[in-house]
């Protein structure tokens, strides 16, 4: 269900190479529903929302409709119908511009609450269950690979050569290390290894298929359908590039696509491959401050808003008063007073 308990994203290392050292490496079981299927299948029977790790996508639209659409809701209406209650124990002028400011401060203030909600979804939705990036790291040089093919399939699943490698050559043109798929449903000659057996086995696939120390083989193990492992080493040199915290951003997001089943195999490798690189190459930036710089431009918005607001309000006030006083009789007005505001009304003339 979701991620097994497997190596966690450092692992043990083994075999050697010709720059010294040992070879990076790390690995996980995962799976069990909710995701791809086993062997020349190819996706499982059941949908990509299910399991643990996937972490809420299936309750999080419904409640965030409930929240938006009933709290939300309530709000503007009470809103709306207060402005509508005003009209009647004023004229019609004034409480005409009452049931309209009301409507314009609620739908202000719903559009703020409705952004505050899509932002927050949004930092807490993308990417947090995948290991951030906290160093920046450099690719290797050019001319370190003893460049190979790119993937092995033995069990039918890759139905576009194109669409594959283009990930995973973006993750060579990223990093300088070229990785290499292995997919496969049998380690030495078992259905049900351990995850220890897939390490050992991983060592030694390294040591057949390459020349150099700079290249990532990630061995992906499924038998039984949705129920995976996964296994990856690094060279020496490559491990430079890959350590333990770029490994385990990519073994995160190999589990986070496993379970977008809107992707065919080949684009589940491609992207996880893509995202992992460009993840891993840059320091993960907070996504706080974008919530705090959107924030701040709502306050902006709002101060605005209500100065705005005031001003008019001012206008209209000075507009009314000025109506009553030419409505007005000048029988009312005394003689200095009756001269002053026809000096007034002259000057607001002339200007």
């Amino acid at each position: 269900m979701g991620r097994g308990g497997g190596g966690g994203g450092g692992g043990s290392r083994g075999g050697g190479g010709s720059f010294g050292g040992s070879r990076g490496g790390g690995g996980r079981s995962g799976g069990s529903f909710g995701g791809r299927g086993g062997g020349s299948f190819g996706r499982g029977s059941f949908g990509g929302s299910g399991g643990s790790f996937s972490g809420g996508s299936s309750y999080r639209p419904g409640g965030g409709g409930s929240f938006g659409g009933s709290f939300l809701g309530a709000f503007a209406g009470s809103r709306m119908g207060s402005g509508s209650s005003g009209g009647g124990n004023h004229n019609a002028p004034s409480g005409g511009g009452s049931t309209r400011s009301g409507c314009g401060a609620a739908a202000i203030i719903l559009i703020v609450v409705i952004i505050i909600i899509a932002v927050i979804f949004a930092v807490s939705s993308g990417g947090s269950d995948v290991t951030k990036s906290t160093v920046a790291r450099e690719p290797l040089p050019k001319g370190s690979v003893n460049e190979t093919d790119y993937y092995k399939d033995e069990l039918g699943w890759i139905g576009s050569k194109s669409v594959l490698t283009e990930g995973l050559k973006h993750f060579y043109d990223k990093t300088g290390v070229q990785p290499y798929v292995y997919i496969t449903d049998t380690v030495d000659g078992s259905h049900y290894p351990s995850l220890s057996d897939l390490q050992v086995f991983a060592n030694n696939l390294y040591n057949e298929l390459f020349t150099d120390e700079a290249h990532l083989l990630l061995v992906f193990f499924e038998y039984t359908p949705s129920d995976y492992m996964q296994y990856y080493v690094t060279g020496t040199q490559a491990k430079g590039v890959i350590d333990d915290e770029a490994g385990t951003i990519l073994l995160d997001y190999i589990d986070k696509n496993y379970y977008n089943t809107n992707l065919s195999e080949d684009e589940f490798f491609s992207k996880s491959f893509t995202d992992a690189a460009d993840r891993m190459m840059e320091v993960t930036k907070s996504p706080w401050i974008i919530v705090l710089v959107v924030l701040g431009i709502i306050v902006i918005i709002v101060i605005l808003f209500a100065w705005w607001k005031h001003a008019k309000k001012q206008k209209n006030l000075e507009a009314q008063q000025t109506e009553q006083i030419l409505n007005t009789p000048l029988e009312k007005f005394s003689d200095s007073e009756a001269e002053d505001l026809a000096k007034k009304y002259d000057n607001e003339k002339k200007e």
